[in-house]
């Protein structure tokens, strides 16, 4: 049995008898240092979200500059210059007109659910309750979320609280933007549209993670899905919902992932890189003819009345406005734009070293393969072992099952590609060898 009282997420805790939990005690830049001494290169921003790397001064400055002005107040009925700011930001770079704050991605995307459903009434479609979502996809393990999500590894324990989400399939995968097929979902269109087309009269939403689909192994489709889906839900009422939580603030190289469409969705929701990872903030942004459904008389019932405590935390609000001064002054988007050949090049040194990857997938910030393995290995949770070797080796990998993915703060150098690379490499090979699979 595990000493600690700490029940850590995502994990089974049995686990931590063989491999202890990381005691960390500092981070700086890509790099987070333990306790005894040891550094681990962050390979994964620490669930996708520190995009800007750990420590960043300018956020350490802003953070300490509001606490000297306050940490919070309630958001209802009151407002402040910092949130002003940030909102008229958000628009600015979204295409959005109206910004709703909550506290992490699961409860943006259920607000603009919620808000989704309610203005579909509102507009006079109450019938219009549906709601869609890509297979594989994963929204976030609140009990809706976990009903938009097809991921049964997290939902099947909880199926009796989720909502019955059909899933549309055969989505049209693709390597990255240098595929042939990346502009083209032409091929896959028509099954696609006949998969929707029972439920054009229903649906109130799609919900998407758009382009890449994290954690079903870092899948990413043609952003011509976007498109057409697009057109789509505006031939048929349908609002569009875009979980921009990992793919948004340059992850993919743009602001939103729903920008390599040229596409606006009626909902975005922001999160993890908003922040850069600071502090936990969502966001969601919709469309000027959505907030003036609501736009009401209090008594005439047309309220949206969600709320969260720390709903446009001034804090939080403080760090994403520097945060979005930093992505600006350090051109931050166009580096995500450049890192995807730079990543492909250094998992190109890895797979030519140990011969047991499969093809890779990625845009932007991010980069995946698949192990290639023995039958009798493929329930042997060869990812974890990688991630045990790694992680001794001094780098953070926590690989999906056996897909191996790259997901580093957007800003990492040059030498700390190679560092992963050769670190990737090695524990590889260290398993590989225990475990005779490498060729």
């Amino acid at each position: 049995m595990n000493p600690s009282p700490i029940w850590h997420p995502c994990s089974q805790m049995k686990d931590y008898e063989t491999f202890q939990p990381l005691d960390i005690v500092a981070a700086e830049g890509p790099w987070i240092e333990l306790a005894d001494g040891h550094r681990l290169l962050d390979a994964v921003s620490s669930w996708w979200c520190k995009s800007l790397g750990h420590g960043h001064p300018r956020l350490k400055a802003a953070l300490t500059a509001q606490l000297e002005q306050f940490e919070h107040v309630i958001l209802a009925n009151t407002t402040n210059a910092p949130i002003r700011e940030l909102s008229t930001r958000l628009t600015e770079l979204c295409g959005l007109e109206y910004v709703f704050y909550a506290g992490d991605g699961a409860t943006a995307v259920e607000i603009a659910v919620k808000m989704a459903i309610q203005a579909q009434a509102l507009r006079g479609n109450a019938s219009r309750t549906g709601l869609l979502a890509l297979d594989q996809g994963y929204h976030g393990d609140t009990a809706l979320c976990m009903g938009l999500s097809d991921q049964g590894i997290f939902k099947a324990p909880f199926a009796s609280l989720c909502p019955a989400v059909p899933y549309l399939g055969g989505l049209p995968l693709r390597s990255g933007q240098e595929d042939p097929a990346w502009h083209s979902c032409a091929a896959e269109w028509p099954q696609l549209e006949a998969q929707l087309a029972p439920h054009r009269d229903t649906l109130a939403a799609i919900v998407l993670e758009p382009v890449v689909q994290g954690a079903a192994g870092m899948r990413v489709y043609s952003p011509d899905l976007l498109r057409a889906l697009r057109t789509w839900c505006d031939q048929n009422q349908v609002y569009l919902i875009a979980d921009e939580i990992m793919t948004g603030m340059g992850r993919t190289g743009t602001a939103l992932a729903c920008e390599h469409a040229g596409i606006i969705p009626d909902f975005a929701c922001l999160s993890k890189g908003l922040t850069a990872g600071w502090l936990a903030f969502s966001a969601v942004l919709t469309r000027e003819p959505i907030y003036q459904l609501f736009y009401d008389d209090y008594d005439h019932g047309r309220n949206f009345l969600h709320s969260n405590t720390f709903s446009g935390n001034a804090l939080a609000v403080a760090v994403a406005l520097e945060t979005l001064n930093v992505y600006r002054d350090e051109q931050t988007f166009a580096e995500s734009a450049t890192l995807q050949t730079r990543m492909r090049a250094g998992l190109q040194t890895v797979s030519d070293a140990v011969g047991c990857l499969g093809p890779f997938r990625g845009i932007g910030g991010l980069i995946a393969t698949d192990l290639i393995l023995p039958e009798q290995l493929q329930d042997q949770r060869i990812g974890y072992q990688i991630y045990q070797e790694a992680t001794r080796l001094g780098a953070l990998l926590r690989p999906i099952g056996n897909t191996l993915y790259w997901l580093p703060p957007l800003n990492i150098s040059q030498d700390d590609i190679i560092c992963l690379s050769e670190i990737t490499r090695d524990a590889i090979q260290r398993v590989g060898n225990r475990l005779d699979f490498l060729p």
